[in-house]
């Protein structure tokens, strides 16, 4: 894989999974010394301006990740130029992205899964569910950033 110089995490709503994968990820990024531009936005604008799930941090800040400053967004048509990688949570938003860019950035999509050690492909949506929904989503969040620092590496 090229080294991208920025990645953008992207779930529904973006306000529980993918600011969770912003956060996560940039800790560990900072702690491996990469310098990337790192982001998190929704398909859709439902939250936009609210801070991330309380939650998602709540889990998040009892494993010591920092969602200070992050507030939902939508992804929005530059954002296909500015970034290099776009992780989607699931099938859905994945499908989504994909019609929401161009054919020339299609190459940029992927499932954030796709850097975990095993065959779960989605990251499930926790936002209906309790406090084990958002400690599965960690999980599997912690364990594909270290895939994806581990790529960017190689």
């Amino acid at each position: 894989m090229t080294s991208p110089k920025a990645v953008l995490f992207v779930c529904l709503g973006n306000i529980c999974r993918s600011p969770t994968a912003e956060a996560v990820f940039r800790h560990k990024a900072d702690e491996a010394g990469l310098k990337l531009t790192i982001d998190s936005a929704g398909t859709h604008g439902y939250h936009t301006g609210s801070p991330p799930d309380k939650r998602s941090q709540a889990a998040g800040q009892e494993r010591g990740y920092s969602f200070k400053g992050l507030k939902c967004r939508r992804v929005s048509d530059t954002d296909f130029e500015t970034f290099d990688l776009i992780l989607a949570m699931d099938q859905s938003n994945l499908e989504n992205l994909r019609e929401m860019s161009d054919p020339e950035h299609h190459h940029k999509i992927r499932l954030m899964l796709d850097f975990a050690g095993y065959e779960n492909e989605e990251v499930p949506d926790p936002y209906y569910g309790g406090k084990k929904g958002f400690e599965l989503v960690l999980g599997l969040i912690e364990e594909a950033s270290d895939g994806l620092i581990k790529a960017l590496r190689s």
